[in-house]
């Protein structure tokens, strides 16, 4: 099933038309619960990877003998999920949830050294011929492949993330390894995704109010405040929600490829390439939820009507407090190092 964004609730270009020289678009890809094959772009779906080529692997020092098995994280999502559909209770019998009791215990790998390679765990695959906004690779690659090590004990202060992503050209892939590599546990139930088949949507996009021309960004401040007024108002001093530009007119939330970076966590800083020193541009955006209570207007149309807390986390991936990990590459040389933002 295709998925639709639905317009947007005002026509933010007719209010500002300066917004029209930063108009940009941005490829939606609405994962679903699915079977994908090597064929397709997915999120944790199976990987076109060369049966003779070594599967990325994280070597860095940390912990990685305790967690839980990613067959029982699997099964454990698969029940809550029957359990949740079942609307007569919507409550598990007492053998789910002993099942569920014995499947989110965490168990302990023996003789496991905090330096023995970890299989990385295949976040996404995406072909250009399925995303309009993915850019062309190094040497002409047409496929992105993204991993990430399975705990979040990375860097100086042990709570980053270790991210590989890795370009190659699909049509000279020969044998495919039947059987990836898989860690034994996982540090965090987060970094497994459930297999998802993609929907790809190009829509239109615009930057991060904070970095429009500082004349342009002082006119949508104080639209939205006079929004916010009149709202209060006519609510009688009650919560009101307004549209605003960050949360209904300029980015869309949920797993995507291209457009322009959020920074509503952080203020905007750049992000420069590390070996070029050239402004880089956002790649991919993997998002902890495609929706939530404060974009609710990016709800697909097929999805209108569906509880949000079943149908807004398809991939079952959560980025650090529930939040979204912005990838940038370099537009000189996309062979050069990525960087990424967590906000």
């Amino acid at each position: 099933m295709t998925r639709t964004t639905p317009p947007r609730p005002l026509d933010v270009e007719a209010l500002f038309p300066e917004l029209a020289a930063h108009r940009g678009t941005t490829t939606r890809l609405h994962p679903r619960p699915g079977a994908p094959d090597l064929s397709a772009s997915s999120v944790g779906g199976p990987m076109l990877w060369p049966a003779d080529e070594p599967w990325p692997v994280c070597s860095e020092a940390h912990g990685r003998g305790r967690g839980r098995r990613p067959a029982d994280v699997h099964r454990w999502r698969h029940v809550l999920a029957a359990v949740s559909a079942r609307e007569e209770t919507g409550r598990p019998t007492d053998e789910e949830r002993q099942l569920l009791e014995e499947l989110r215990q965490e168990h302990r790998i023996p003789g496991v050294s905090e330096t023995d390679p970890l299989p990385m765990i295949g976040l996404a695959q995406l072909y250009r011929r399925d995303t309009p906004d993915l850019p062309t690779g190094p040497d002409g690659c047409d496929l992105l492949q993204v991993f990430w090590c399975p705990f979040n004990a990375h860097g100086p202060g042990r709570w980053d993330l270790e991210l590989h992503l890795r370009w190659r050209q699909s049509g000279e892939v020969g044998e495919v390894r039947a059987t990836p590599p898989q860690p034994l546990v996982v540090g965090s139930d987060s970094f497994l995704p459930e297999p998802c088949v993609l929907h790809p949507e190009q829509v239109v996009t615009y930057p991060f109010a904070g970095l429009l021309p500082e004349g342009l960004c002082a006119q949508i401040d104080a639209w939205e405040e006079t929004l916010e007024e009149t709202a209060e108002l006519l609510s009688g001093g009650n919560v009101a929600y307004p549209v605003a530009y960050q949360y209904d007119l300029s980015i869309p939330p949920g797993w995507r490829v291209g457009g322009f970076a959020s920074w509503h966590a952080t203020d905007p800083h750049p992000m420069d390439c590390l070996t070029c020193a050239a402004p880089m541009r956002l790649l991919l955006t993997i998002d902890s939820s495609e929706w939530d209570g404060g974009t609710g207007s990016w709800r697909p149309l097929e999805d209108m009507g569906r509880p949000t807390y079943r149908h807004a986390t398809p991939t079952e991936v959560t980025v650090g407090r529930f939040g979204e990990l912005n990838v940038f590459m370099c537009p000189e040389d996309p062979g050069h190092p990525h960087r990424w933002s967590i906000q």
